[in-house]
């Protein structure tokens, strides 16, 4: 991903949401950005008769649950719900809408334009884990690679960009490289960027680490 075409680095957030609207930039994960200030789900573009809301805070509500009413634990899941209108009615009102729908995403993406961004490697993460999780340290490279692959996959799992590094083994089933780089992002999109592992794939790396665990009995 090339860098935008400021003039100089926007110095907070909503300035780089502004000049991100400016330079055509209207597309971030699912959601289609007005120049009205408005958001919507990008399969609805050019619909009408969609549920409206007017108040920034509502998109929590929005963001919630995807549209057959299921509970969304990640709010970067391809599974954001169609059929709703936001005017948030002013560009302060778009960033906190934007902050319920992505959490950071903005921020993140500044960091990472300044330089100041330093994702957390895979291990690194898993390293620091204690009590429950400790074990899952036992990870072997396959069965992370094979993890990442389901969890992070942008079809069914998270639409974030992985920055974050894992062992350089070679792993068939690891995510493309596509998945852990900017330098494909069209270039009418605010990237979303992972800069470390989430909580839920460690939550579901549990289970698999504990099969390394040595038997009973076992010298």
């Amino acid at each position: 991903m090339e860098a935008p075409p400021f003039q100089q680095l926007p110095r907070t957030s909503k300035d780089l949401l502004d000049q991100a609207l400016k330079s055509g930039r209207v597309h971030i994960g699912q959601i289609l950005l007005g120049t009205d200030f408005s958001l919507r789900h990008q399969e609805d573009a050019g619909l009408d008769h969609l549920k409206r809301y007017d108040e920034p805070q509502q998109a929590r509500q929005i963001a919630r649950y995807d549209g057959l009413g299921n509970y969304r634990p990640l709010k970067s899941a391809p599974n954001l719900g169609r059929g709703w209108l936001l005017h948030a009615g002013s560009l302060e009102g778009m960033e906190l809408a934007l902050d319920f729908f992505y959490p950071s995403a903005l921020g993140l993406w500044l960091s990472w334009l300044r330089g100041t961004l330093h994702p957390t490697p895979f291990r690194e993460t898993l390293a620091r884990q204690t009590g429950m999780y400790r074990v899952t340290q036992l990870l072997t490279e396959a069965q992370a690679g094979e993890l990442v692959a389901r969890c992070c996959n942008s079809e069914t799992g998270c639409l974030r960009t992985i920055l974050w590094k894992m062992n350089p083994a070679e792993n068939s089933t690891c995510p493309p490289p596509s998945k852990f780089s900017l330098d494909t992002l069209s270039s009418d999109r605010i990237p979303l960027i992972c800069r470390e592992l989430c909580n839920l794939v460690v939550a579901a790396a549990r289970p698999i680490a504990k099969g390394n665990l040595p038997k009973v009995g076992d010298s």
